[in-house]
């Protein structure tokens, strides 16, 4: 191959991983959870490929930016929180929008419809992207509320989202039927929680 192919089809290929780690919940919440795993293993096949051949390239010919470029980009894959990140910046963008949500219940504003659906709500519209699913988890407790905004929803009881609680000891592992795994405090009354 040309230097210079081969160097534009290692950048593309480390661009492609590098951004499929920031976006691949967001992909999975458009299209489907089943299919993030062919989705990933094109994104990851692509990516040995390219670097089987960067390191082929490296011996033949001595070319060796190319591996260097796929190299850096397994460091940065095995270093950096992608998901804390992503989770991170979703939380800080979206706190306000999900702080009126959250008004919204308090206030009677927002309902549970317990003949249909009991403990969801679907989000009114102009809040809808502030839950996966469009839809939150409500569960009254002694001392308020607990609302979960969806990051992921799995089939049957997986999930990840978070969660506005007016508990001060903050939820408990059994909080909204689940067994939640994680529980990471976030702010005041914010948490992350994860059940897998």
């Amino acid at each position: 191959m040309k230097k210079n192919k081969l160097l534009l089809l290692s950048l593309v290929s480390s661009g492609i991983v590098i951004l499929y780690e920031f976006f691949k919940w967001k992909l999975a919440e458009v299209t489907s959870v089943f299919l993030i795993l062919p989705v990933m293993i094109g994104v990851f096949g692509l990516f040995l490929v390219i670097t089987v051949i960067a390191l082929v390239a490296l011996f033949k010919k001595k070319k060796w930016i190319p591996l260097v470029i796929q190299a850096a980009t397994v460091i940065l894959l095995v270093t950096v929180p992608f998901n804390k990140i992503t989770l991170d910046i979703d939380f800080k963008w979206n706190k306000q929008g999900r702080e009126k949500v959250v008004e919204m219940v308090k206030n009677g504003d927002l309902k549970l419809n317990e003949d249909y659906n009991p403990g969801f709500v679907s989000l009114p519209k102009g809040y809808k992207n502030l839950s996966s699913g469009n839809y939150i988890a409500i569960e009254k407790t002694n001392s308020g509320y607990r609302i979960l905004f969806y990051t992921y929803s799995g089939v049957l009881d997986n999930f990840s989202g978070f969660l506005y609680t007016t508990e001060k000891q903050g939820p408990s592992k059994d909080a909204l039927m689940g067994d939640i795994k994680e529980i990471d405090k976030l702010d005041k009354n914010w948490y992350f929680v994860a059940s897998y």
